[in-house]
């Protein structure tokens, strides 16, 4: 399931998004991976040389697994080629909910699929049967190759296979469990994060286009169709997909549109009825979960329902302003957004910080720069051949214009 709300949220929150929440979460049961019964030992514990055995470390720089064997190999003939493999699978959650690593190299990754599965050489053994009395490093395993299910502490099952080179038949097996502290998100982490982050953008372009007690009809409509193309469809998973998989990801079903619709509704009549959200802690949430780059996804859809009916109202702009801080952007990046979704023209009452970077607590000088700045790169425009953008410098000129006037003479 996806990620749980944010302690501290107000419960007016969970109305608006629980719906959107719902078919974000994952209604379908997690894929399950096979793991092997086979048998695993404690990396001290003495080994059984009647058997193979398998034990796990971390490298000492902690950068790497080494997947250590010891004991016997029975194969079918004197001086078989070998190889052996290597997969690992997340049973944090106990086997029945086993997931596999991922392989960010595709050296190591199986066929037509994300999922790691290292391969080497082992060479000739001597003799039918050939037991190791030492243990046997088999593989150095980098820990950037993978992705692993999940951040957090993770218990890892190792499973090696000894296999024949010349006709792959399985010769001996082994397995180890290993705890690892996992410090990045996984890709089923980064699959909800995702999910969450559209649920939570929804919800901030709602409280954007109801921020001056007004929620129009255009503003709904730009929100819905945002929604329609973007809730409820795959997250951003790493790895490959069989083309069908992808096509039949990319066109969610239709009970799955009409509950999104359902939830658009409720959301609509929440904020026509006044009704307000914590702004700041749905930030502080997508800032935790979602890399930069879908921050400004959630601007720009908040730009364009301020945009939608033409007039940025004055509480409009101030939440915008607030959005963006809340969101850690860069302040250009932000007002270079505005310039194009939503120009100084369409503003109610400019705002000098928001739209030239001018703020109280500058000098003269500093203040001085900016508008020479901002100048220069308006002043190149006048002649631009689009007259809207003409126009646009003109309206900027004269606003530079009135504020040097306010701020450094």
């Amino acid at each position: 399931m996806g990620k749980l709300l944010t302690p501290g949220l107000t419960e007016i929150l969970k109305p608006i998004v629980a719906s959107f929440f719902r078919l974000v979460g994952g209604s379908k049961s997690p894929t399950l991976w096979k793991v092997s019964s086979n048998q695993s030992i404690d990396p001290y514990e003495k080994p059984d040389p009647r058997v193979l055995n398998c034990r796990v470390q971390l490298t000492e720089q902690e950068d790497a697994f080494t997947v250590e064997i010891c004991g016997s190999i029975h194969a079918t003939s004197d001086m078989h080629y070998t190889i052996v493999q290597i997969s690992i699978t997340d049973i944090t959650d106990g086997t029945h909910q086993a997931q596999p690593i991922h392989s960010r190299v595709e050296q190591w990754q199986m066929q037509d699929s994300p999922v790691f599965i290292y391969n080497a050489d082992l060479g000739k053994l001597p003799s039918h049967v050939t037991t190791l009395s030492d243990w046997l490093s088999v593989g150095r395993l980098n820990i950037d190759w993978m992705i692993f299910p999940r951040k957090g502490k993770r218990k890892l099952r190792f499973s090696t296979l000894i296999l024949s080179r010349w006709n792959g038949q399985e010769l001996a097996s082994a397995a180890s469990t290993f705890t690892y502290e996992n410090p990045a998100f996984g890709y089923i982490d980064l699959q909800e994060n995702s999910r969450r982050t559209k649920t939570l953008t929804v919800a901030l372009a709602f409280a954007v286009g109801a921020a001056d007690s007004k929620l129009f009809n255009c503003e709904v409509e730009i929100i819905r169709n945002w929604a329609r193309k973007n809730i409820g469809l795959s997250g951003n998973s790493p790895g490959k997909r069989h083309p069908a998989e992808s096509l039949k990801l990319a066109q969610p079903s239709n009970e799955t549109k009409h509950e999104l619709d359902r939830a658009l509704e409720e959301a609509v009549s929440f904020f026509r009825e006044g009704k307000k959200l914590d702004t700041s802690n749905l930030c502080k949430e997508i800032v935790e979960i979602a890399p930069l780059a879908d921050r400004y996804d959630t601007l720009d859809l908040c730009l364009r329902v301020a945009q939608a009916d033409g007039v940025a109202a004055v509480e409009e702009l101030t939440l915008l302003k607030n959005l963006a801080d809340w969101l850690e952007v860069d302040p250009d990046r932000f007002r270079e957004m505005m310039e194009k979704i939503l120009p100084a023209g369409m503003h109610e009452v400019k705002d000098v910080e928001v739209i030239l970077g001018v703020t109280s607590d500058m000098s003269k000088d500093k203040t001085r720069k900016r508008l020479n700045k901002e100048y220069s790169k308006w002043n190149a425009r006048v002649t631009n051949t689009d007259s809207e953008i003409q126009a646009q410098a003109d309206d900027m000129l004269k606003f530079i214009a009135e504020t040097r006037s306010e701020y450094v003479e």
